[in-house]
């Protein structure tokens, strides 16, 4: 197994597996206290010692349902309005226009860029809700500092703080699903908050279009919308502060015996909770797997058509030849296949033990939606048939729910963890980032080479998600081997086999250090 376990973790008992151990709580404590073991040690056994009946389990779950769901997809709704005001604001009367257009998108992505790696490991070291809902208070104050000023250098600047103070929220919302929720839960409940990126694109579009009408001199439109979601955000951020629970550990919204159960339930999974120490192996090990960099490339491969569309769909959508109000109006209904297609492809990955063949799905669409874009440009009478094409684009944002439900199902230990959710969200600011620099205004208003650009990146995404999958279940044969290798070498039962699954549950062991570990393709 020492190609499977680190030695200096905790390894497979040498004892017999039924053997007495009085000193198998003594050990939990050690380990805990050593900053080895996850901080799920503190509630419950290295060894499953209380039995929970399905029934327990399904009510338990539909009460963490009707909470963190729901306030994640609150902050998620609350993050991708405050993050897309740019593309809204752009045809309400903004003051920055042309290329400055371009760099104060792209301020955004920096800040975001620049802050990852700190905030996730920042986020480590606290009580991550409440990390989560401070940062947010601060987002709603700098997006309402919007509304007082007109510079470029103002405006690129609080995009720029903007960006440093959501770059959090992702790597958080995907701990807190896989701390509290099986792997083939994880993929429909990350659905469950990502789906907020198609409803802020339905909600956003008629808020502006109710507030063009203001005909007023007092205050321009772009900067009610700026007021409007900052006090929301504000809002958003002190219900995390309240009543996001941190951990199963740390939940006040179960009871001693509910905060059991939750980690039992996922035990089974090897995932883990969590763990304050920052170990280097595990970032080693990160930096060293090359499924870490197969994740970057497909993020970045479906980012930059994500940069690109967020910040210029509705201007593409006005060079057909409809007025500013019509524009607003008619980019809903691409929202409403976002979220469909996003509420789908989670519904199927958990279904089907998946994750990338529901990207695949997600980009077949986008990938035809933009060859009818380039094929019918400048064709009179085609103004529907392009916007349909638009609206078949919108399916491609699933793709960035479906690789988070990945990273929440196919990593363990929690530095491992912060590190590969750091990189994915470091390469999704980084695709982002390129992306604004797709749509070229010496190319408008057709913009066909950013549209080549979009469905070129998302054909060759389509072979890295193959290439991906496939290594994932090379690596599950592979440890299926060695394991049935060192259960005929021990002699085990299946009980025996189960008890020393259960030993290494809650160790901080990584995926490629739990020899239990199970990928999911």
């Amino acid at each position: 197994m020492t190609s499977l376990i680190d030695r200096k973790s905790l390894e497979f008992s040498e004892k017999e597996p039924h053997s007495p151990e009085k000193d198998d709580f003594d050990a939990t404590v050690s380990v805990v206290e050593s900053g080895e073991g996850d901080e799920a040690l503190r509630l419950v056994g290295r060894e499953r010692v209380q039995q929970f009946s399905e029934e327990y389990n399904k009510r338990l779950r539909r009460k963490l349902d009707l909470v963190i769901p729901t306030i994640c997809a609150a902050v998620y709704f609350t993050q991708f309005l405050d993050k897309t005001s740019l593309n809204y604001a752009s045809i309400m009367g903004l003051p920055i226009t042309g290329q400055h257009y371009n760099l104060v998108s792209l301020a955004f992505y920096l800040g975001f860029l620049v802050f990852e790696f700190p905030t996730v490991y920042i986020a480590q070291k606290l009580r991550i809700a409440k990390y989560l809902g401070c940062n947010i208070i601060l987002w709603g104050i700098i997006l309402m500092l919007h509304a007082v000023t007109t510079s470029f250098g103002s405006f690129f600047a609080l995009r720029f703080l903007l960006g440093m103070c959501e770059c959090c929220v992702a790597p958080i919302l995907i701990l807190i699903i896989s701390m509290f929720y099986k792997k083939n839960e994880q993929a429909t409940r990350v659905s469950w908050f990502y789906v907020m990126n198609g409803l802020t694109q339905v909600f956003g579009g008629f808020v502006a279009y109710g507030i063009s009408f203001y005909d007023g001199n007092r205050i321009a439109p772009y900067k009610i919308v700026y007021l409007l979601l900052g006090g929301l955000a504000i809002i958003v951020g002190v219900v995390v502060i309240l009543w996001l629970p941190d951990s199963p550990v740390h939940a006040r919204i179960l009871t001693k015996e509910e905060r059991i159960a939750a980690l039992e339930r996922v035990r089974d999974d090897q995932g883990g909770t969590e763990n304050k120490r920052l170990k280097k192996d595990q970032v080693i090990e990160a930096l060293l797997d090359i499924r870490t960099w197969l994740i970057v490339l497909t993020t970045l491969l479906t980012s930059i058509p994500n940069g690109a569309l967020s910040n210029f769909s509705n201007i593409i959508i006005k060079s057909f030849g409809y007025t500013s109000r019509q524009t607003l109006i008619l980019s809903t209904p691409g929202g409403v296949v976002a979220c469909i297609t996003t509420l789908l492809c989670g519904w199927y990955s958990d279904r089907k033990n998946e994750r990338m063949i529901p990207i695949v799905f997600a980009l077949v669409p986008t990938i035809v939606g933009s060859a009818m874009l380039i094929g019918l440009n400048g064709k009179a009478g085609e103004k529907g048939a392009l916007l349909f094409a638009t609206y078949l684009i919108g399916t491609f944002g699933s793709a960035l729910s479906t690789v988070y439900a990945y990273n929440a199902s196919n990593t363990s230990g929690h530095t491992k963890k912060n590190t590969i959710n750091a990189i994915t969200l470091v390469s999704f600011a980084l695709g982002n980032i390129i992306g604004t620099e797709i749509f070229q205004p010496k190319d408008a208003p057709a913009y066909i080479p950013g549209k080549i650009a979009i469905m070129v990146l998302l054909i060759v995404q389509l072979f890295v998600s193959f290439l991906l999958r496939w290594i994932n279940l090379r690596l599950n044969v592979k440890k299926r081997a060695v394991l049935e290798e060192e259960r005929a070498r021990r002699g085990w039962t299946d009980a025996d086999v189960q008890k020393e699954r259960e030993r290494h549950a809650f160790l901080d062991l990584t995926d490629k250090q739990n020899p239990f570990f199970i990928y999911t393709a």
